[in-house]
């Protein structure tokens, strides 16, 4: 066991200095055999299993009350199934449907070209492609006061905050992020006086927020001017109430 105190001792002083010299000896160690192999395996943490996510439980500093009933938004549920309809159409992309699949195909052609990126990255190109995209009202654009538009029409005619954030979704999904580290936000936004959405999405460090009055993506512990209403995944929603 000495031995093997020295090799770690001299290890620690490679890798502080060396990203690449973890990823050689990680490889070297692979390729050997034995208990002092994997033991070595650990140390360096050539084995990984993925990172838990933070949850959402003290989401903008509320509490989170679960509810079983998501048919209250039927909205939700219709943009799900639309969604499963665009899957299903998406190579059909012809001038003379009247709603052009051909936005969608490009949607898809961008998320594939970004899918070799770091999760950070994906997070901020999903942000940044969704955010380019036209506001436009409800009212404007279907003579309704609210609508919650599928990706397909978004990305055809453009909408406001909620479909931002549905779209943001359903590319980080596309790109394999569980749909369980995500969740559409209704928020009061406390300094606007007026209803919000926003797209919050898990990872092992933090909640991030994803919102298409913002250039950047932060974690929610920093913004203090959103008060959460409820927030909704694929198949469950929450009230956020005031810690007690």
């Amino acid at each position: 066991m000495n031995g093997f105190r020295v090799l770690i001792v001299i290890v620690t002083a490679i890798l502080r200095h060396s990203s690449e010299a973890h990823h050689y000896l990680c490889a070297r160690v692979r390729r050997s055999s034995g208990v002092m192999s994997i033991l070595m395996l650990l140390f360096l943490r050539c084995i990984t299993q993925p990172a838990a996510a933070a949850d959402f439980d003290a989401l903008f500093g509320y509490t989170q009350v679960p509810q079983a009933d998501i048919s209250v938004f039927p909205q939700w549920l219709d943009v799900l199934e639309k969604q499963l309809v665009e899957q299903a159409s998406v190579s059909d992309c012809r001038a003379e449907h009247i709603l052009t699949r051909c936005d969608l195909q490009s949607w898809r052609d961008y998320l594939d070209d970004i899918r070799h990126l770091p999760r950070d990255e994906q997070l901020a190109a999903v942000n940044r492609f969704a955010n380019e995209q036209k506001y436009v009202l409800d009212i404007e654009n279907y003579g309704l006061e609210d609508y919650w538009a599928a990706p397909d029409l978004f990305l055809e005619n453009g909408g406001d905050c909620e479909d931002y954030v549905i779209v943001k979704l359903f590319s980080l999904r596309w790109l394999g992020w569980p749909l369980a580290d995500m969740r559409l936000v209704v928020v009061q936004d406390t300094n606007l006086r007026m209803a919000h959405a926003v797209l919050a999405v898990a990872d092992a460090a933090d909640v991030w927020i994803l919102d298409n009055l913002v250039s950047r993506i932060v974690p929610e512990r920093t913004i203090v001017h959103y008060a959460p209403v409820y927030s909704i995944s694929e198949r469950q929603w929450w009230l956020h109430l005031p810690r007690s």
